[in-house]
C-alpha cells in the first residue's frame, strides 16, 4: 500500500480518491489532487525518467492531448516504497510539463501547467491524477497501479440538504453550505447521516464511491441508504437525486480545506442561477 502523507496533501485545496469514472479510482489505486489555481506542484520528489504525450478523448471543452510524467521516487526527499520494499515510480497526468527527462524535482516544485483534458467530466476542475507503479512495471499502461491511501484526517460536516447557489456553470451548481469551520487548516467533507465519516465520490453518476475514515456497514445520506461500506469503498445503491424536486445527475463529494467548500450539484443543462435557494433530496430508485 502506497501512503500519501498529510504534508503532501496539504499542498492542494481539494482531493478525492474515488470521484472519477476510471477503474484505477474504483480499485483504490489513484488520487486526484486539486491545487491552487494556476499551479501544478509535484506530489513527489525524484527523477523524471519519462514523459509521454497521449491522445485524449475528444471533448468540446478539452484539449486534444494530455501528458504523462513518470518520476522515479528513489531520488530526492521522500521515497515511496512498494509492499515488497522497492522504490516506487509515480505517474502524474493532466500536466503539460515544463520539466524534462533527467530533471530532479522536489515535492512542491512546479511540474508545468495544468491541462484541461477530455479524460474528466465537464463539471470537474483541473487537477493532477496520481498513481504509483513498481519499478519493473509498465509505466504507460492505464492499468497496473498500486493500492494507495491518504494519511490525513477529513472532518465530517453534517448537511441538511439545503443551501443557496453561489456558483453556476453549464453542467453544475455549487451550494454555499455546509460552511467550512476552519478554512485553510483542515480538510472537511459532507458527512453521512451518522456524522461518523465524510463521503467521497460521484453519487450516483459514477459507479462507486468511498468514505474518508474507518467505517463499515450501511451508509445513509439525507435519510436514504446510498450503499454499503466495505474496506472504505461503496457501491452505490440505485438512487435518484433531486434539487427543488427536479431530478439531477447527482452530487459531487470530495474533501476540501478551502472556504470554497460546498455541495456541488451535477446537473447538465440545468436552469439554476446564483442566489437560488435549493433543497436536495435523495430517493431510492423507483420511489415516488
Amino acid at each position: 500500500m502506497i501512503t500519501i502523507p498529510a504534508d503532501v496533501i496539504k499542498q492542494y485545496e481539494l482531493f478525492t480518491l474515488v470521484n472519477s469514472p476510471y477503474t484505477a479510482h474504483d480499485e483504490g489505486r489513484a488520487i486526484d489532487l486539486y491545487p491552487p489555481e494556476g499551479t501544478a506542484p509535484s506530489p513527489v520528489s525524484g527523477e523524471v525518467i519519462d514523459i509521454k504525450t497521449v491522445q485524449a478523448p475528444s471533448q468540446p471543452y478539452a484539449v486534444e492531448q494530455d501528458h504523462l510524467i513518470i518520476i522515479d521516487t528513489d531520488v530526492g526527499q521522500r521515497t515511496y516504497y512498494t509492499a515488497g520494499g522497492e522504490p516506487a515510480v509515480a505517474r502524474v497526468m493532466h500536466v503539460e510539463p515544463t520539466v524534462s527527462v533527467g530533471d530532479i524535482v522536489e515535492g512542491g516544485e512546479s511540474l508545468g501547467n495544468l491541462v484541461r483534458a477530455g479524460f474528466f467530466a465537464p463539471w470537474v476542475k483541473n487537477h493532477l491524477h496520481v498513481g504509483f507503479r513498481a519499478p519493473e512495471a509498465n509505466y504507460t499502461r492505464a492499468s497496473g497501479s498500486l493500492p494507495l491511501s491518504a494519511d490525513i484526517d477529513v472532518e465530517p460536516l453534517r448537511w441538511d440538504g439545503t443551501g443557496t447557489i453561489k456558483e453556476a456553470g453549464k453542467t453544475y451548481a455549487m451550494l454555499d453550505l455546509p460552511e467550512h469551520p476552519s478554512p485553510g487548516d483542515t480538510f472537511v467533507g459532507i458527512a453521512d447521516d451518522s456524522g461518523k465519516v465524510a463521503i467521497d465520490g460521484g453519487l450516483p453518476h459514477f459507479d462507486r464511491g468511498g468514505v474518508f475514515g474507518d467505517y463499515t456497514g450501511n451508509l445513509k445520506l439525507l435519510e436514504t441508504t446510498i450503499g454499503e461500506v466495505q474496506d472504505g469503498m461503496v457501491e452505490w445503491s440505485p438512487v435518484q437525486v433531486y434539487a427543488n424536486t427536479t431530478p439531477i445527475m447527482g452530487l459531487s463529494l470530495f474533501a476540501a480545506r478551502t472556504n470554497d467548500f460546498g455541495a456541488r450539484l451535477v446537473c447538465p443543462e440545468h436552469s439554476f442561477s446564483v442566489g437560488t435557494e435549493v433543497s436536495v433530496e435523495i430517493q431510492a430508485a423507483g420511489e415516488e
